[in-house]
């Protein structure tokens, strides 16, 4: 299943895309997809339904209808540092010998068509293409062995980016990662039925048209099943947690010279079976 959440900010409402691409509402089963509707139970619940008997939204999905973020209700966003062999070259950076965890606050989430917002003082905004790990079933001390049972399903995720507040400000790296609008997510959950293998996943991104992210889950360091039992020993894991698992190469603080977002641009992601993101840039504003 291809999961939604379509209306808008503030308002959305649950869905699902059906095999002809339309959005069909779900308010009548469910109240978001978040909570209960995540773990396996409620998954299963909404894969049994009749698609073709769900209410059919009015509008083009990531046209003429807004999508918000796939997932709503997320207590937290994890963020793993460093997780792909290339980009950790391309930072000059050695393997971690294991998993960096730092987060986003949950106040970035937008949509996936939802404007990026430079903020304030910035002039090292950077964008990170990234494989989204939504938690279904809560646990803590998860087995690796286990780990996929804990999960709903799969997103794309911008890991928007402040490289001067992140690295140069002092602190973790989350005083660089958590501004508004930080953190577009989507276009839709999808579950793991729907994704043969995981770890072989084609990713990419653009800044007006030009390619600047070329990659693959392939070459993760480490793999969504360690990286989820491996948060759970420093966390409990509910429904609706995202894991965000590392970016490939072509991050604008690695180009030379480096390039960052100021306003103007257009940023377009996408991962293989799991949708794309077209973002508006807008610069910085005066917000005192």
């Amino acid at each position: 299943m291809k999961l939604v959440r379509h209306g808008a900010p503030g308002a959305e409402k649950p869905g699902l895309l059906d095999p002809s691409g339309r959005v069909r509402d779900l308010s009548g089963v469910v109240p978001d997809i978040a909570g209960q509707a995540l773990r396996p139970a409620g998954l299963s619940a909404l894969n049994d339904l009749d698609v073709d008997s769900l209410p059919v939204v009015a509008g083009t999905p990531q046209e003429d209808l807004r999508l918000g973020p796939c997932v709503g209700g997320i207590g937290k966003f994890v963020c793993i540092g460093l997780n792909y062999a290339d980009h950790a070259e391309e930072a000059g950076m050695p393997i971690p010998p294991e998993p960096i965890i730092f987060n986003k606050w949950t106040s970035s989430v937008v949509g996936p068509n939802d404007p990026i917002q430079v903020p304030r003082g910035s002039e090292k905004t950077d964008w990170e293409v990234e494989l989204g790990v939504v938690i279904g079933e809560p646990g803590a001390y998860i087995d690796e062995s286990q780990a996929m049972r804990h999960v709903a399903g799969l997103c794309v995720v911008n890991d928007v980016s402040e490289r001067e507040f992140q690295i140069e400000r002092g602190g973790t790296w989350d005083k660089g990662k958590g501004c508004d609008t930080f953190g577009p997510t989507g276009p839709w959950l999808v579950t793991l039925d729907e994704i043969p293998d995981p770890d072989a996943l084609d990713m990419w991104l653009d800044v007006d048209g030009v390619r600047m992210q070329t990659g693959s889950t392939a070459t993760m360091i480490f793999r969504i099943p360690e990286l989820v039992s491996y948060c759970s020993r420093f966390m409990s894991l509910q429904p609706g947690d995202i894991i965000s698992t590392g970016t490939p190469p072509g991050v604008g603080m690695g180009q030379s010279p480096q390039r960052y977002l100021h306003g103007g641009e257009v940023v377009t992601l996408g991962i293989a079976g799991l949708g794309e993101q077209r973002s508006a840039v807008l610069p910085s504003r005066d917000l005192g």
